[in-house]
């Protein structure tokens, strides 16, 4: 096996060099602040890359990444990184982002055992427990697949809204919102959920909108036959 990666810093090379060309006081201005208003809590897939999806510049989102983007409030990776965004960033915007064909709901959808992400992955097979009476009526696992992604969103959406942070947060008066949303990797479209939450009032009841909207969204495609 080679231990050769002199391609990467090929690769590196062009790009700073582009993108300096292009914006020549882009890195001196990169070093002196971090100024991002969104941060982004997605999935590791290395086909879900926050910047490049959204269009956006080094330094434009603060990003969390893990298998199948799950907020545990006993993550202190996860609450570290959303208490410095929140409180020292200052950031506007907390994204949770899902991905259809995401391999960790995969697994948790059917009991895969893929090693010690096991354990990780038991959280998204919570959320499947949770709504597997309405899952089980789906005509096929395509389907019970892309609801399982999108309800796992949502599950973790509300669980951003509950941390310490993010109550702490609005508390204080802070502006923050939670937002959920979905990736697809077949078109590079994201779709908005429609969980956005701006104060602790609201959690409850815009969870409460959003499962209802998804779920009744999947059952009129049931009830069509569409795949």
């Amino acid at each position: 096996m080679s231990t050769d990666l002199s391609e990467l810093f090929e690769s590196n090379r062009r790009w700073a060099d582009d993108v300096q060309k292009r914006t020549p006081d882009f890195f001196t201005r990169l070093l002196t602040q971090q100024v991002p208003q969104y941060l982004w809590i997605g999935c590791a897939d290395s086909r879900v890359p926050a910047n490049e999806i959204l269009g956006l510049l080094p330094g434009d989102v603060f990003v969390h990444r893990n298998v199948a983007n799950v907020v545990v409030h006993s993550d202190l990776n996860a609450l570290s990184v959303m208490q410095y965004a929140v409180d020292m960033l200052m950031v506007r915007h907390i994204i949770v982002v899902g991905h259809y064909g995401c391999g960790g709901v995969t697994a948790a959808l059917q009991n895969r055992r893929i090693g010690l992400a096991d354990n990780w992955i038991r959280h998204v097979q919570d959320v499947r427990n949770k709504h597997r009476a309405w899952m089980d009526g789906m005509p096929d696992e395509e389907m019970r697949l892309r609801a399982l992604c999108e309800l796992n969103v949502l599950e973790q959406s509300l669980n951003v809204c509950e941390t310490t942070v993010v109550q702490d947060a609005w508390e204080r008066g802070q502006s923050v919102v939670v937002h959920g949303w979905v990736y697809g990797l077949h078109n590079g479209l994201i779709e908005d959920l429609k969980m956005t939450v701006a104060s602790a009032d609201d959690v409850l009841a815009a969870y409460g909108l959003a499962v209802g909207a998804l779920k009744n969204r999947f059952d009129s495609e049931r009830k069509q036959g569409r795949p």
